[in-house]
This record gives C-alpha cells, sequence and structure tokens, in this order.
C-alpha cells in the first residue's frame, strides 16, 4: 500500500508540475474564479435596481402628481424623460431610453374625485420580457397602495402580508450565488481534465507514460486528484466571495456543502477525462468541452427552473451532475440542510461519479492503451 501511495504521489505531483509550471496557467487557474463571481454577482441580476421610464402627464393634477411622486419615491425607478404627446412614445421605447412609458389620461383627476375607474396606461418595452414583467408588477403594486389611500381602510378589511424564507430581501444574487459555486469549478475542472491528455499526446510525453511500471487505473487517480484539488480551490475561492464581499450568509455545514462538492468535482472530471480518452488534438478537446458546458449550465436550473421546462426535458436533466449539485449547494447554503436532507441530491452525485471514473479509465484501457 505505501509503495502505491509512493506512485500515486509522485503521478499527482507530475500533474501538478505540468498544470503549475507556466505562469499563463497560474493565473488561468485563479483569475477567471475571481472575475466571474463579481461579474455574475453584480451583472446577473433580475431585481428591480435601475428603471428608466418616461411619463405622459396629460391631466397634470394633483392626484397623478402624488401617484407619481410614490413612484420616484421608491428609489427604483427614474424619469428620463416627461413627454407631452402621444407621438413622442415611440421615439423613447424605439431608442431603448426608456424600459416603459407611463401615460395618464386627460380625464384622470376627474375619475378619481367622482370615484369612477381612473385608467394608468403602461406602455412596455418587451424585448426585455423579465425586467418589463417585474416593472409593471411593482407599478401595479404601488398603484394598488395608493388605491388603498383613497378608499379608506373600511374598504379593505382584508390584509395581506408576504414573509420571504431564506432570501428575506427577494435578492436575486442569494440564489445565484451559491450555484455558481458548483458551476464555475465545473468549467475549469472538466476544461483541465479533457486537455490533460491531449496536451501529453501533442508533447509526445504520453508514450513515456504508458512505458513506465503504473498501471492504468494508477495513471487515472494520478490525474484525477490535483484536478479535483484545484477544483475544490476554485470552489473555496466563490464561497468566500460569496461570504464576505457579497454578504450572502451561509446557514449549513461545510461538511455537507463539500461533500456535495467532492462528488460533483469527481463526476465532472471523470467526464472531462473521458473527453480527453477520446480526443487527440487539444482543440479537439476544447471544442467537445464547450459543446458540453453550455447545455449542462442552461440544463441545470441555474438560470431558469428545471420544473418550467417540458417533461422529457425535465427527464434530460436527471443526466446531468450540475443539476443535482446546484440545488444541493442552495439548499445546504441558503436552507441549512444536512447531509440526511440532501440525499436525493447525492445519491445521483454519488452514482455519477462512481461511473464516470470507470469508464473513463476503460476509455484509457481500450482506446489508448
Amino acid at each position: 500500500m505505501l509503495d502505491l501511495a509512493r506512485r500515486i504521489i509522485s503521478l499527482c505531483r507530475k500533474e501538478f508540475l505540468a498544470i503549475l509550471k507556466d505562469p499563463a496557467n497560474r493565473v488561468i487557474l485563479v483569475v477567471p474564479s475571481l472575475v466571474e463571481s463579481f461579474l455574475f454577482g453584480y451583472a446577473a441580476t433580475f431585481d428591480l435596481i435601475n428603471v428608466p421610464y418616461a411619463l405622459l402627464d396629460q391631466s397634470r393634477g394633483a392626484t397623478s402628481v402624488e401617484l407619481i411622486a410614490r413612484l420616484d419615491g421608491t428609489g427604483v425607478f427614474k424619469r428620463v424623460a416627461t413627454l407631452q404627446t402621444q407621438r413622442d412614445i415611440a421615439g423613447v421605447i424605439d431608442s431603448q431610453q426608456a424600459l416603459m412609458v407611463i401615460q395618464i389620461g386627460p380625464r384622470f383627476e376627474q375619475q378619481v374625485n367622482a370615484g369612477e375607474p381612473a385608467p394608468v396606461q403602461l406602455i412596455l418595452d418587451a424585448r426585455n420580457s423579465n425586467s418589463a414583467s417585474s416593472a409593471a408588477g411593482y407599478v401595479a403594486s404601488i398603484i394598488e397602495s395608493y388605491n388603498a389611500t383613497l378608499g379608506g381602510n373600511a374598504r379593505q378589511p382584508l390584509k395581506v402580508e408576504a414573509r420571504a424564507w431564506y432570501n428575506p430581501n427577494l435578492e436575486t444574487r442569494w440564489n445565484l450565488m451559491p450555484g455558481l459555486i458548483a458551476s464555475l469549478s465545473m468549467i475549469q475542472t472538466m476544461l483541465l481534465a479533457a486537455l490533460t491528455v491531449a496536451r501529453e499526446r501533442e508533447n509526445g510525453t504520453f508514450d513515456q507514460l504508458l512505458v513506465t511500471p503504473f498501471s492504468p487505473m494508477e495513471i487515472m487517480a494520478g490525474k484525477v486528484i490535483p484536478i479535483v484539488t484545484i477544483g475544490l480551490l476554485q470552489s473555496t475561492i466563490v464561497l468566500l466571495v460569496s461570504l464576505y464581499w457579497f454578504e450572502v450568509p451561509l446557514a449549513g455545514s461545510l461538511v455537507t456543502l463539500y461533500t456535495g462538492l467532492a462528488l460533483f468535482i469527481i463526476a465532472s472530471v471523470g467526464l472531462g477525462l473521458a473527453i480527453s480518452a477520446v480526443c487527440t488534438t487539444m482543440q479537439q478537446a476544447m471544442l467537445y468541452t464547450f459543446m458540453l458546458v453550455m447545455p449542462l449550465i442552461m440544463l441545470s436550473g441555474l438560470a431558469t427552473p428545471v420544473r418550467n421546462m417540458p417533461e422529457f426535458i425535465q427527464t434530460i436533466t436527471l443526466a446531468n451532475p450540475l443539476r443535482f449539485a446546484i440545488d444541493l449547494m442552495q439548499r445546504v447554503y441558503l436552507e441549512g440542510a444536512d447531509l440526511s436532507m440532501v440525499g436525493y441530491d447525492l445519491i445521483p452525485l454519488l452514482i455519477m461519479a462512481a461511473v464516470m471514473l470507470p469508464f473513463a479509465a476503460w476509455l484509457f484501457r481500450n482506446r489508448l492503451l
């Protein structure tokens, strides 16, 4: 056993040196994780922060002024234009100067005072459908709140109080950052694993490795352990950014979190090594990796919920390790789930890790050796 451990350690040392000896590689292993964490944390958000709008107030009464003051007072809506006629609407929408136009009719004041329906028209730029829908819902809630002040509390005896669990302020970042802990590390580890054999074949060192007394499983272990270690380090970088920069609190256990991460990264490395085994050049390995990464991310539930997908697509996602990894990260990070509560995610990841590595070893033995 000691002799086996020494041989595997020597292979791991060789693999670490091959990866880290190039200064450019050392930068690539650290900088992209940091940059992507900040980019996704700041840019990839569905929260309403700055909504430009244009106003066409044909009433110009006290009621419309008070309603618009409530809108401006939220700090979310920024008036970029005050229109004079309906002909001006198309210009601000077509040029994307405003996400929406609020039109208040000329009889708005009289209708409100008379207790009649007083419509407020929203013209939305639906080219950005998600933001437009969220903005319309926000405006509707402001108008509903204003209606309550006009109608008096007696007309609305029921009051709805909403409470959001696990994400009190409904911030997109809280949902996104835990998922990035898994997804960003997957990209790097799959690419490293896919390039490992292809790089040695191009450099002519793989034939030298074959004539050594190492068995295929030892060679496999020597390539898997360094990449899994690097993947865990990259996940740790994203975790630290989430915790201390974006201040997304960790509710669960680090042991549970890293148990799921380790199984997921092993499965990802197995997939990358399988790609590497069937490729003859680094260019092929990179092409096949990027062909797989995008569908894996799109079918993971990171951007859109899996339950919103067609049923046959949901069935396909069961073969995607990233789906279970993201669900596990979010549940442990936000809910505080323990190992007994995330078995639905851990068992598929364990099965995938147990299948992918032997499959990659079989490809090594039958396609390369």
